[in-house]
């Protein structure tokens, strides 16, 4: 939900699985037979999609300059330092709340420290790391680590040194290259000078630099396999090889990481179609759309509705998932790199309290907080307007995409103190504008977020079962 990537990764893992064309070494008679093939190549499609996804967004943001996507090379942090508008168009559901910064780690030739600056206590600041298995291995940042200023280490799997003097914590990342996503949280568009001096206030370097030190060697150079969308249709799986020289195996992925050897995945390898049948080679794409399938009947289900909105916690650390790849895959196609429910939580909806779709251009909507009954949060809220059919904020005439909690003090309360947001594409009017979230004349898509929810009760913790639920959308008589 967080950061999605654009839909040319989603629509190209979706078509794949009905064009496939590979080349590779001449398959061995121990190929097993049809019906095991088949198993192993959907479990491997859904084993593989974070894999691939992941190592697809790596290689255009940080190896490819020419991608149209690249943000800096590895170890170098790339800021942005605008709030996003309807001009952003590379990423699905954009965040307008904190703006992003981006530090990919190559950690092979040795640990990289980040270093974040003092931030005032009032505002909320993350720090999430992701590893090439799309875990979620640790957090630096407002809620797990405080806003004094600290150094923090970030290891590779194989790592062995001592914990340095002057270093608060260390993160063993459970692959080679790393993405540290930063957040920094935006009060309003005026505030983006005072964000840009956070921002420049990060910083990544070698542990060698931070300790004085001569550096060590420089891991060799990759020749990394481009991301193209028509790569990654024709041959999902020879992605997948490739994605899994940078992914050690661990206890928990042993076992399927046994099965895909047996027809040709793994490490250096190619998956090989040439000396199979027609009847395997349909087999097997079929394996890979029922994979698909099951992954989209698995999402259509893994969210809880509440009130018209769909709550769920789909991401976490690798304990968090404990080998369940179906609910890995499930999250990265509903937003990669995501954060954990004790960061944030997301809920969204196309639809009213009454599960009638969302649409402007019929109806004006209200949603209201009742007295005392506002979000939740030990940081903040917000609400965000989107175009139900491209997920991208839509142009208005006040250029206001959210309503987040500090607008709060500028915004009209009710006589009984609650609080009514005004969803609809036409101004309700001056006393009620500064409750007015522009809405599309079209469909709607709104996402709420919660940053650092509250574990108390009233909490929206346990996901889909707390003692908060988000008020239901109301179409306006």
């Amino acid at each position: 939900m967080e950061l999605t990537k654009r839909s040319f990764i989603a629509s190209a893992i979706a078509v794949g699985v009905s064009s496939f064309l590979v080349a590779g070494p001449v398959l061995s008679a121990e190929w097993p037979d049809i019906i095991e093939a088949k198993d192993i190549a959907e479990e491997g499609f859904i084993y593989g999609l974070p894999l691939v996804m992941n190592y697809a967004v790596m290689q255009e943001f940080a190896v490819d300059r020419n991608s149209g996507q690249f943000k800096a090379p590895f170890n170098e942090i790339y800021s942005y330092h605008h709030v996003a508008t309807p001009e952003d168009t590379a990423v699905i559901t954009p965040n307008s709340d904190t703006p992003y910064s981006f530090l990919w780690l190559d950690l092979r030739a040795e640990p990289m420290v980040i270093s974040v600056p003092a931030i005032e206590k009032d505002r909320y600041y993350a720090v999430q790391l992701i590893d090439g298995n799309t875990y979620n291995f640790g957090y630096i940042g407002t809620r797990a680590t405080g806003s004094d200023p600290g150094d923090y280490l970030v290891v590779a799997p194989d790592w062995k040194g001592e914990t340095p003097t002057g270093i608060k914590k260390v993160f063993r990342s459970t692959t080679p290259f790393t993405l540290a996503l930063i957040r920094t949280q935006l009060f309003n568009p005026d505030d983006m000078p005072n964000v840009e001096k956070i921002q420049a206030g990060y910083k990544a370097q070698p542990l060698s630099a931070f300790l004085k030190q001569p550096a060590s060697p420089a891991a060799p150079q990759i020749d990394f396999l481009p991301a193209t969308t028509a790569g990654i249709k024709d041959n999902f799986f020879e992605y997948l090889d490739v994605a899994l020289q940078f992914v050690p195996e661990t206890p928990r992925d042993q076992a399927i990481r046994a099965k895909l050897a047996k027809i040709g995945i793994g490490p250096g390898k190619t998956f090989d179609f040439k000396e199979l049948s027609l009847e395997h080679k349909a087999e097997i794409l079929i394996a890979m759309k029922q994979g698909d399938d099951k992954i989209n009947k698995w999402l259509a289900s893994g969210n809880k509705p509440i009130n018209g909105w769909n709550v769920s916690s789909l991401l976490g650390d690798e304990a968090f998932y404990n080998g369940d790849w179906l609910l890995r895959a499930g999250a990265a196609k509903a937003g990669l790199y995501g954060n954990d429910a004790a960061e944030a939580m997301y809920p969204f909806t196309r639809t009213d309290a009454t599960g009638e779709p969302l649409d402007g251009s019929r109806h004006n909507y209200t949603i209201t907080f009742a007295s005392g009954q506002l979000p939740p949060v030990n940081a903040f809220w917000s609400v965000t307007m989107y175009d139900g059919k491209s997920q991208l904020l839509i142009k208005n005439p006040i250029n206001r995409y959210l309503i987040n909690s500090p607008m709060l003090p500028g915004m009209k309360k009710n006589e009984d103190g609650s609080l009514t947001l005004y969803i609809q594409k036409d101004s309700p009017g001056a006393d009620k504008e500064a409750n007015w979230l522009p809405a599309p004349n079209d469909t709607i898509y709104l996402v709420m977020r919660l940053y650092w929810p509250k574990t108390e009760a009233p909490s929206i913790l346990p996901a889909g079962a707390g003692t908060w639920q988000p008020p239901g959308i109301v179409a306006a008589q």
